[in-house]
């Protein structure tokens, strides 16, 4: 075996992390890799050695920098510039699993998933497969994307966990059109660049320069964001266009349909229900089609909440401003709920606001979730409150990533 001293390992893979890095060992500690495969061994170079006198970290991280004996599953990156073959501080970031033949990235994805339930949720569930949503390669699928540009004027992504620019000459996960257009930058000034896809086909560029100096106070010389409209099913929502929506092409659908499939005869339209984290109002659209009449939506972006009233305005949906866990903390003792939509960030909902949740003693909770361990970790709370998981359906929107969405029913 390579001596750690020279900063290379070779190691054998033996699973896949939470976050795109997968799993080996070192005389007993624990080595996180990345651009492997399990069952793979590969030579790394070890991140940040130590240089004489004891290491006393629990784990290493090393990336790859030689495959020694190959997965079946390996395949060419399908971002060229983010192959093993180059060095791994000139390996632009966001496609971490790329190498991964593409089936084969949704049944890792799936091992994570089922090793968060497990370890976190409690036992007795078993987590979906992956489905894909698309029949394509996996390429082509990203509306929305930062860039970002470096002191010298060179534009593109950050190396992989680095906040280096690298300069590229693709960008295969991105639509047609947001590629060509990020291809086409030029003049651009120290910051990052949003490039943006709406429904209307139309890619929007938002230069977002850091000049290192805050405005006087009291002065705010940032125009108004342009605000473009995307479509879900007939209806349209308006968004700031470098506000939140979801970045596959087709992610909004098919969350739309999951939940809606999901808690279908579950709406009773005399209860009050809830969409927290609501957004500009995608879910608490779907609540009014399955039948709610009395609708509340939380979010604690103010502009996104009066999107979501713009959305909804033919509905009777009342939108809040707030943080959903503060919100939740000012109801009235005894205030009940029919159906809740949660769709927290990457965190999670947190214990506070599942607790505040069950006290609502809904019908039924859909949980819309892009982190496969805050989910297992939130619905380990809500099975100690008495919800069991009812049904797991997991869609593969994120493709060569490690991020995938999944969506939960609870019922008492």
């Amino acid at each position: 075996m390579t001596s750690p001293s020279a900063g290379l390992l070779d190691l054998d893979i033996t699973g896949i992390a939470h976050g795109g890095t997968f799993i080996a060992r070192h005389e007993g500690r624990v080595v996180f890799v990345s651009d492997a495969i399990p069952g793979e061994r590969v030579r790394a170079r070890l991140l940040d050695p130590k240089e004489g006198g004891e290491d006393k970290r629990s784990f290493w991280r090393a990336e790859t920098v030689e495959v020694l004996e190959a997965s079946p599953h390996r395949r060419p990156h399908v971002w060229a510039e983010a192959d093993v073959s180059r060095d791994p501080a000139d390996r632009p970031g966001g496609a971490d699993l790329g190498h991964i033949e593409l089936a084969h990235q949704r049944t890792l994805k799936r091992q994570v998933l089922s090793e968060a339930l497990e370890k976190f949720a409690g036992s007795g569930l078993e987590a979906p497969e992956v489905e894909a949503v698309d029949a394509g390669d996996g390429t082509g699928w990203r509306t929305r994307m930062t860039l970002h540009v470096d002191d010298a004027g060179r534009v593109g992504p950050y190396a992989a966990r680095s906040h280096r620019v690298i300069p590229v000459t693709s960008y295969p996960l991105a639509r047609p059109v947001v590629a060509a257009a990020a291809l086409d930058l030029r003049d651009a000034k120290f910051g990052r660049i949003d490039l943006v896809e709406p429904a209307d086909g139309q890619v929007r560029v938002i230069r977002k320069v850091d000049t290192g100096r805050r405005p006087p106070r009291g002065s705010d010389k940032r125009a108004a964001p342009e605000i473009v409209r995307e479509r879900v099913g007939g209806r349209s929502f308006q968004v700031d266009a470098g506000g939140f929506w979801q970045v596959h092409s087709q992610a909004a659908p098919v969350l739309d349909g999951a939940v809606r499939e999901l808690l279908a005869g579950r709406v009773d339209p005399s209860a009050t229900h809830f969409d927290l984290y609501g957004g500009v109002g995608l879910f608490a659209a779907t609540l009014a089609d399955l039948g709610a009449t009395d609708i509340v939506t939380v979010e604690s972006s103010r502009r996104a909440t009066m999107q979501a009233r713009e959305n909804l305005e033919p509905l009777d949906v009342t939108a809040v401003t707030a943080r959903v866990e503060r919100y939740l903390d000012t109801l009235p003792e005894g205030t009940s709920a029919g159906a809740v939509v949660l769709d927290p960030p990457r965190a999670g909902a947190g214990r506070a606001v599942v607790d505040a949740v069950n006290a609502l003693a809904p019908t039924a909770i859909a949980y819309v979730a892009c982190d496969p361990v805050a989910l297992a970790r939130d619905l380990g709370t809500f099975r100690g409150h008495g919800w069991q998981v009812s049904e797991m359906r997991a869609y593969d929107l994120f493709p060569h990533s490690h991020h995938f969405e999944v969506v939960a029913l609870l019922t008492r």
